[in-house]
């Protein structure tokens, strides 16, 4: 089969051998559409030191089921199914409370990064533990919302609860990419009084916008806010770029007692909690690696009522063997770019 696989930084299109099932409950998935997601931006840059030499990259899909092990009793060949881009074994007490980080068999892993699992970014993907790992596409969902659901738009859903959204507070959402965009979406549907929306591109300003935000560009903000808020300051402050400068502000604009959600990524960034936001009683909270299926049966009722519309934030769309253009695309951050999909 062919998929993008990275030597060192160096990202290729390449025939590689196909999956096959390992183990007796593996199930082996023909994809269909699979995503570039932030995160895997920067698998392609040396500041983000890969775990292998050589791997396959990728951890969003939707797809076909093609064989499964003998241990598999729910899925079955033919199935379409969504992945979740991060995995547990389905088996111990926390897996199955949604949980996976803390998986007991240490079963927790992401497709893609290096350390077992190779990428969905491919023709076909080998998916353990598949009848916890993977699910049927349920009734009502697009494969553009279902590819949403195997990351972005969950990432987006639990930054929303860590940022403690709720009906009468303010939000504020720092960057405005696909997922900064999803939380708009989310928090304006979780009942956030004012949702304010910054980021220095005018384009996706004019996005969240439309979605029914108060949108700023980041000079200046702190004031307008300030006055906005009566120096109250904002009550649930979501942080989407992974940047030291936008941390730093995500904790200059929260109010006290209040709280401040990290989703963005960065391997090497460091989280500096300020002496004021100690003072004040701030809660921080920093989740890089969202339990996606944990969060399915809160997110697609929303999706099949037409609540959230997550595929609208899908602006490109290329065949997988032009996977390093599309690539090239986003690290250059082409204009009206949000996000890509690549099809085998």
């Amino acid at each position: 089969m062919r998929a993008l696989i990275i030597r060192g930084t160096d990202l290729q299109y390449e025939q590689v051998p196909d999956p096959v099932i390992m183990a007796d409950r593996d199930a082996i998935v023909r994809v269909k559409q699979c995503g570039i997601c932030g995160s895997d931006l920067h698998l392609v840059h040396t500041d983000w030191t890969p775990f292998r030499p050589v791997y396959g990259v990728g951890h969003e899909a939707v797809g076909e089921v093609v064989d499964v092990g003998k241990g598999v009793s729910d899925l079955k060949v033919g199935d379409k199914v969504m992945l979740a881009g991060s995995v547990g074994c389905g088996l111990c007490r926390p897996c199955l409370s949604g949980e996976i980080k803390r998986c007991d068999n240490k079963a927790s892993d992401v497709y893609g990064i290096g350390q077992g699992l190779e990428g969905c970014q491919a023709e076909a993907v080998r998916v353990p533990h598949a009848d916890f790992n993977a699910t049927r596409i349920p009734e009502g969902i697009s494969d553009d919302q279902a590819i949403l659901l195997t990351d972005n738009l969950v990432t987006a859903y639990s930054a929303c609860l860590d940022a403690d959204i709720g009906a009468g507070r303010s939000a504020a959402v720092i960057g405005l990419g696909p997922i900064g965009l999803m939380v708009v979406e989310i928090a304006i549907a979780m009942g956030a009084s004012t949702v304010f929306a910054i980021d220095p591109i005018a384009e996706r300003r004019e996005i969240a916008t439309r979605l029914g935000c108060v949108a700023l560009t980041p000079e200046g903000a702190s004031e307008i806010l300030a006055e906005q808020t009566k120096g109250r300051m904002i009550d649930s402050v979501i942080e989407a770029v992974g940047r030291q400068e936008t941390i730093d502000f995500a904790m200059a604009i929260v109010g006290k007692g209040r709280t401040v959600s990290v989703l963005g990524a960065g391997r090497h960034l460091e989280v500096k909690v300020p002496f004021s936001a100690m003072l004040n009683g701030v809660t921080v909270r920093a989740n890089m690696l969202t339990e996606i299926a944990r969060f399915w049966p809160q997110l697609v009722p929303l999706v099949q009522s037409g609540r959230i519309r997550p595929e609208q934030f899908i602006t490109h769309r290329f065949p997988l063997s032009k996977g390093v253009e599309a690539y090239d695309l986003a690290i250059r951050r082409e204009a009206g770019l949000l996000k890509i999909m690549l099809q085998p």
